[in-house]
């Protein structure tokens, strides 16, 4: 009888045990992370940066096509839109851009955090390119920034893999595929000065813009990326960043576009520049420039997709870490307002 009684007492406490919420804490992020593969990177971009799209011109049908394309690749995951029902767009008026440009869209995911909602990590991309020359030549812009937009998708994905599984992020986390950065970083100034979410809840900015190709500077070793701007504002989100990929990915961190004094000016040359100028720390993922940057050369068979995982992987799961901690990373610097 007494054996009955404690077999029945264990049964009965691993059905409470059964009940208990699902600890963030408790998984392993690689997990989710190698939901990200080379597979469907590849699918997605051969797709995306392809003659279809028509270099994705600001304004233009070939990025209205691309629009399309994220917002059904979100909804496909079951990813709501910060705006309300179908709305994934955030229209950016012709009277933002100089010339003769329409009127465009950022397109806007969002995972509500279960346990800080009102704080939110943004992860960007820009989707638009430079269209088709006066000979009909289109530029399909497969690295610039084909690789970034679908490696968000990914990134996403995994989010979403996760969140059915149990483990929802702490934090909120937008998907922002921004409009007219070839015209002048235009999508992400709109956001920033339209923002969704406050800024002031907006505790970081990871943002990829190339991250499919290698350069001339790393014939020999191609295991790298380039992270600019990590330490600008927050010491605690450059050590942050450095231990995640200590841990995962094991890449080498390429700092050198990150010197205040390097004539590129990088740090001022994509999306994220217009969370920085609003001391919202940020990360930019980079490969370099190549002989193709800009050129209807940037195809993409010539993306390497071994890397973007990699690479894709490395922002996951900086993320990841930056969504699931305690506190959001401390600003302890102040935003450089040097212009561009």
């Amino acid at each position: 009888m007494k054996n009955v009684f404690l077999g029945a007492m264990a049964f009965t406490l691993l059905g409470c045990g059964a009940q208990q919420p699902k600890m963030i804490e408790d998984v392993n992020p690689m997990n989710y992370a190698e939901s990200i593969t080379s597979k469907e990177l590849k699918e997605h971009l051969y797709i995306f940066a392809s003659d279809e799209y028509e270099g994705r011109e600001t304004g233009e049908p070939g990025q209205k096509k691309a629009a399309e394309y994220l917002k059904k690749e979100y909804k496909s995951l079951q990813i709501i839109s910060p705006l309300g029902g179908d709305d994934y767009y955030q229209e950016v008026p012709s009277s933002m851009f100089r010339g003769d440009v329409k009127d465009s869209e950022n397109v806007l995911a969002y995972i509500p955090g279960s346990e800080k909602p009102n704080e939110i990590l943004v992860i960007s991309s820009h989707y638009d390119h430079v269209g088709i020359d006066d000979e009909g030549n289109i530029f399909n812009g497969a690295d610039d920034d084909g690789s970034g937009t679908v490696a968000i998708l990914e990134i996403a994905e995994a989010f979403a893999k996760a969140r059915k599984d149990g483990f929802t992020p702490k934090r909120s986390i937008l998907f922002l595929n921004v409009t007219g950065e070839e015209k002048g970083l235009i999508g992400s100034k709109y956001y920033t000065d339209n923002p969704v979410f406050a800024l002031s809840q907006t505790v970081a900015n990871l943002n990829i813009d190339m991250i499919g190709r290698t350069d001339e500077a790393h014939k020999k070793n191609d295991n790298y990326v380039y992270l600019i701007g990590s330490d600008k504002l927050s010491t605690e989100l450059h050590e942050l960043s450095e231990a995640v990929n200590a841990k995962y990915t094991k890449l080498d961190l390429d700092y050198t576009y990150n010197d205040e004094n390097d004539p590129n000016r990088f740090y001022y040359r994509s999306d994220h520049y217009n969370f920085a100028k609003n001391d919202i720390p940020i990360i930019f993922y980079f490969n370099g420039v190549h002989a193709d940057y800009h050129k209807m050369t940037d195809t993409p068979d010539k993306i390497r997709y071994d890397l973007l995982e990699k690479r894709a992987r490395l922002v996951f799961l900086t993320a990841w870490e930056i969504a699931n901690r305690e506190e959001r990373p401390t600003v302890d610097k102040g935003a450089k307002t040097s212009s561009k």
